[in-house]
């Protein structure tokens, strides 16, 4: 360029600078869409790309305001695939990047919208238009179940698998947040089987994997929930939905009963059969948690037969093969349960798993004798207890858990009685019976050779009793009904040697001096474990028939001669 001519050229840009461009002021035709983001969600998950599918809604104005078209007038949202020229340019470009529940504002101009033709009785030629525009919901044909674990329990032994059957609670959404039905509200789990066509595919999917107690998050594209028709006025077609799952329990009806051994004594000499009576104390829960019913909540133990029918089928089972102590976990199906109906008195849902975790007391079968086990026996034992003996004996008494009840040392004598006299439990009796004075044994007692079902005071019914005894002395006994025996034949003219002053009549004096003098020579002996005094005073007043305070020849008799005396008359 010539020096001249740069110069004018320098000159003209100045002076535009200074009178400013009439196109400046006045913009003209817009090149493209306008778009206004007023509002955008804190959480962008995903933006509408070209080839997706959305779904929203809109409001259409013209400039002035005056609306030419509404999806909310017409009570349906919108569907389609953006950005490939199945919408208005303008449309199709001011969709794309739009968030789920973002708002825009966008004006398109004619040649983006429809052009010089308009749309008869509805658009004018060449004609801006205005979209108010909310994106309810985005998806591709290729997109897959999106799943979240929002918490998982730290135990985690099964998961779900196809043809299960589970129950769970569930919050269901539009992906816009549109709440469309929730288990909650009904106060009830939903139950089905899972991979058996009766949920939708996406759901079918989603719950596999899932722990017991597990929450998800579970977004099901519409090709894998209710597709094109949407499912009533909730759900719309081709809408995306979003679970958020709470899964209660699971099962498979093949199932049988789960034991977990939680903790087994190291001695075990015996194990539950079919049968057996047991005592246990139980927590009974859901899988999720939820106490149902407990033993320890009334303070005492459930006590019922095993292998018979008078439980559940699943808790018969489980039971089985437990040791004194176990505790024990037992992870019941409903089939073995309460069933589809549950049980109502204790708040169980139908169709539940529940879980027991059991604590064995004690169990015996009513078949049961005495368990005798010698702890020590003294050498040189040629003297050993029998009925009718009477005996001292140290004892401390618990049940089979260890509880303690009661003991001897907690007095200042030993215990005393004489066997055979009912004056102790059965089991205690037969236990005690030919024993050495210092042999220590133990004893276990079933409860029908002891306290049988009611029990007694501080002994629960049906408990099976653990004995430590130690038999310190005993003196042998008398035959019941008897005072006093002797040891051999008594005197041939026994009345004679009982009346001392030979007067013919043996008040009470001479007859104690005459029974005391004959267990000094060991000649006889009196039942031991009571007063002599008040023993000889008995005999006296079973000799002294008509009471006027002697014995008469006619009067004294001997028992033997007594009893054969009853047994002639019977006959």
């Amino acid at each position: 360029v010539a020096p001249g001519s740069r110069c004018l050229l320098l000159l003209l840009l100045l002076l535009l600078g200074i009178l400013g461009s009439p196109a400046l002021g006045d913009p003209g035709p817009l090149e493209d869409v306008v778009i206004d983001r007023y509002y955008i969600p804190k959480i962008c998950l995903r933006e509408a790309q070209m080839g997706d599918f959305i779904r929203y809604h809109y409001n259409g104005t013209f400039k002035d305001g005056k609306k030419f078209d509404s999806s909310y007038d017409r009570g349906a949202t919108v569907a389609g695939v953006v950005g490939v020229g199945r919408l208005i340019t303008g449309m199709d470009r001011g969709l794309q990047g739009m968030c789920v529940n973002e708002r825009r504002h966008l004006i398109v101009p004619p040649h983006l919208g429809y052009g010089s033709i308009g749309v008869a009785g509805l658009i004018p030629p060449d004609a801006t238009l205005y979209f108010d525009v909310v994106m309810l919901d985005i998806w591709n044909k290729n997109d897959k179940l999106q799943i979240t674990t929002l918490s998982k329990p730290e135990r985690c032994n099964r998961t779900v698998e196809n043809s299960d059957f589970v129950r769970y609670h569930y919050n269901g959404t539009l992906l816009d947040g549109t709440p469309f039905d929730s288990s909650y509200s009904k106060d009830s789990t939903y139950d089905t089987y899972v991979g058996t066509g009766w949920l939708i595919k996406g759901m079918d999917q989603g719950l596999l994997g899932m722990c017991a107690g597990e929450k998800r998050s579970i977004i099901i594209p519409p090709f894998l929930a209710y597709g094109e028709k949407g499912y009533g006025t909730a759900i719309p077609p081709q809408a995306s939905l979003v679970f958020s799952v709470l899964l209660v329990d699971f099962h498979n009806p093949k199932d049988g009963v789960f034991l977990e051994h939680l903790e087994v004594p190291e001695s075990c000499k015996r194990r539950a059969v079919t049968g057996d009576f047991v005592r246990y104390h139980y927590n009974g829960t859901l899988m999720d948690g939820t106490l149902f019913d407990s033993s320890y909540s009334r303070n005492q133990t459930y006590n019922t037969y095993i292998g018979k029918g008078y439980i559940i089928p699943g808790m018969d089972q489980g039971l089985q093969g437990v040791c004194v102590g176990e505790q024990r976990r037992v992870v019941i199906p409903p089939h073995l349960a309460y069933g589809e109906n549950g049980a109502g008195k204790y708040k169980i849902p139908g169709s539940a798993v529940l879980i027991f975790d059991v604590h064995i007391i004690d169990f015996h079968n009513p078949a049961d004798p005495v368990e005798i086990e010698t702890v020590f026996r003294p050498e040189g034992c040629n003297v050993t207890t029998r009925n009718r003996d009477f005996v001292r004996y140290h004892y401390n008494c618990s049940l089979l858990d260890g509880t303690r009840l009661f003991s001897s040392h907690d007095y200042e004598k030993p215990q005393e009685v004489t066997l055979g006299a009912n004056k102790v439990i059965e089991g205690l009796n037969s236990g005690l019976l030919d024993m050495c004075a210092g042999e220590r044994r133990v004893l276990i007692i079933p409860p029908h050779l002891g306290h049988g079902e009611s029990g007694a005071r501080g002994v629960p019914g049906s408990a099976v009793l653990r004995f430590e005894v130690e038999l310190i002395s005993m003196e042998e006994g008398v035959p019941e009904g008897y005072l006093f025996i002797w040891h051999g034949e008594p005197p041939a003219n026994l009345y004679e040697q009982m009346d001392l002053n030979k007067d013919g009549g043996i008040p009470a004096d001479e007859f104690s001096s005459f029974i005391k003098s004959q267990v000094a020579q060991g000649k006889g002996r009196l039942m031991p474990g009571s007063d002599p005094e008040k023993v000889i005073a008995d005999m006296f007043r079973n000799q002294d028939r008509n009471q006027d305070g002697k014995i008469t020849p006619n009067e004294l008799k001997l028992k033997s001669d007594e009893d054969q005396e009853k047994i002639h008359e019977e006959l």
